[in-house]
């Protein structure tokens, strides 16, 4: 439920109090009636929210990206309607982090009994302690704020499960400090009646066994639960989310039909669609190691490589594409590379760190967990990744590097030796043998475009446009490669 506050009254939650303001907010029910307020139930919270937020031209969910013309508007529509949603996705497409984001649709706090174990309304108390406490103390009843974040609940479902997690249980100590089983203050309320007045989230709802599902067809429709056969009924308050990978359905359990039903609306996810989208994600997920005297550069055609090795993934046929290819990869990926590139830094003792080509062997680690190869032999495994990550480089070089520039730099290499590359090689031999190399020059200033900043840019941000242009067109089966340990050789195909 919500609430209505004139703008004298601020309700003021746990914080510093630096930050109470000098108006507090209703400490008595009486206050709370003589200020105005209003109790809503949460379906219509979240819509009043939603309309106002819509009506702003904010965005909705601002730090979940890629589902702007997609999911979002399914998911207006579901909080328009009021119901209660189930969202199905593979691995790693954002589905709990959209559900959490909801407590942002909530008012900012709440008003309780003060006490209260299940968020009891002031106006209308469900539970036995409110109950009492507002018969005998009437509008002397003390009250509790509670701030939107503490009015969410969530339980990553397991086959252990039980009704007492969820639903609650009786409480042996307090039967044993002499109270009757029959009564209902000898109840320990689960974890959903604890969200009342607010959102409950079961991740992985297949996860559940069946006869625990059964326990949430109550929740859903009549909204009430029922507590080994108490005599009880708590009208709860609670808007039910649940997310669900449909391969799991399969693997390790199902959702019954009938608690399927009751959700009032489905919504698939999805990987993002474009590429610059995934780009954005994994710039705003991943973790950029901080290392004194060394500066991280990441330079556009880097991350596109990233993200194109992620969705080369999600079009292999070795693949096993119904347990998805996770964002998580894209960002375990740029971690990694950019790991790779800030410990050749400090070994070498250059004061900026670009990855390059030559990192790309550090995906090994982060990419063996994050997908699932469908392969009978597993020492295959590791080409397998090798595969994917060379067509994405491939995509990659012909969609940053024109084909007009690629003729000048191997008829370059027909007068020259060849050139050697790997981690052992410093950045300033890299742009040495640039400005050795006119047409190789021209394509690194065509690379690095916008890198440059109308400047010589660094010598690692040239290496690593260097080592793309080579590889790429090593791979274009126009230059040869020679690797002996951790150095490759380029030169012109005999």
């Amino acid at each position: 439920m919500a609430a209505v506050r004139p703008a004298d009254r601020v309700p003021a939650g746990e914080m510093p109090l630096t930050m109470v303001p000098v108006m507090t907010r209703p400490t008595t029910l009486g206050e709370l009636r003589s200020a105005g307020w209003e109790s809503i139930p949460v379906a219509e919270e979240l819509r009043r929210n939603a309309v106002a937020r819509i009506r702003s031209g904010e965005p909705m969910f601002p730090t979940v990206l890629g589902y702007e013309d997609t999911v979002i508007p399914q998911l207006e529509n579901a909080l328009l309607a009021g119901h209660d949603v189930i969202f199905l996705g593979e691995r790693g497409q954002a589905k709990t982090r959209l559900i959490r984001s909801l407590t942002g649709l909530l008012d900012e706090w709440m008003p309780i009994v003060a006490g209260s174990e299940i968020n009891d309304d002031p106006y209308g108390p469900v539970s036995r302690h409110a109950r009492d406490l507002v018969a005998e103390m009437g509008d002397d009843t003390e009250l509790g704020w509670v701030h939107r974040d503490d009015r969410y609940g969530e339980k990553l479902a397991t086959p252990d499960t039980s009704i007492a997690d969820l639903i609650g249980e009786v409480d042996p100590i307090r039967v044993a400090e002499g109270r009757y089983l029959s009564d209902e203050l000898t109840l320990h309320y689960g974890l959903v009646p604890r969200t009342n007045r607010g959102l409950f989230c079961i991740n992985e709802l297949p996860d559940l066994s069946e006869r625990i599902q059964v326990g949430l067809l109550n929740v859903l429709e009549e909204r009430d639960v029922q507590i080994r056969g108490h005599r009880i009924r708590l009208p709860l308050d609670v808007v039910m989310f649940a997310s669900a990978n449909p391969e799991d359905y399969t693997n390790r359990g199902r959702i019954i039909t009938p608690l399927k039903d009751r959700f009032g609306s489905q919504i698939r996810t999805h990987y993002p669609l474009d590429p610059d989208i995934e780009m954005d994600i994994v710039d705003q997920e991943a973790t950029i190691p901080v290392v004194d005297g060394v500066g991280v550069v990441v330079p556009d055609f880097m991350s596109r490589l990233v993200v194109a090795i992620t969705h080369e993934a999600r079009r292999s046929p070795h693949l096993n594409q119904r347990s998805g290819v996770s964002v998580r990869m894209s960002i375990a990926n740029q971690e990694a590379l950019v790991a790779s590139a800030v410990r050749r830094a400090v070994r070498s003792g250059e004061a900026v760190a670009v990855p390059r080509v030559s990192d790309l062997d550090a995906l090994a680690a982060s990419m063996a967990g994050k997908v699932e190869i469908d392969s009978i032999d597993d020492d295959r495994d590791g080409e397998t990744l090798n595969r994917i990550v060379r067509a994405a480089l491939l995509g990659v070089f012909r969609e940053v590097v024109p084909g007009e520039l690629h003729r000048g730099v191997v008829e370059a290499f027909e007068e020259h030796d060849g050139v050697s590359v790997g981690e052992a090689v410093g950045s300033a031999a890299y742009a040495d043998v640039a400005a050795g190399i006119p047409a190789l020059a021209t394509a690194v200033t065509v690379l690095l475009g916008d890198e440059m900043d109308g400047g010589d840019p660094p010598a690692a941000l040239v290496a690593s446009a260097v080592e793309l242009v080579l590889e790429g067109l090593h791979l274009s089966k126009r230059l040869n490669k020679e690797t002996t340990g951790s150095r490759s050789r380029y030169q012109i195909r005999a």
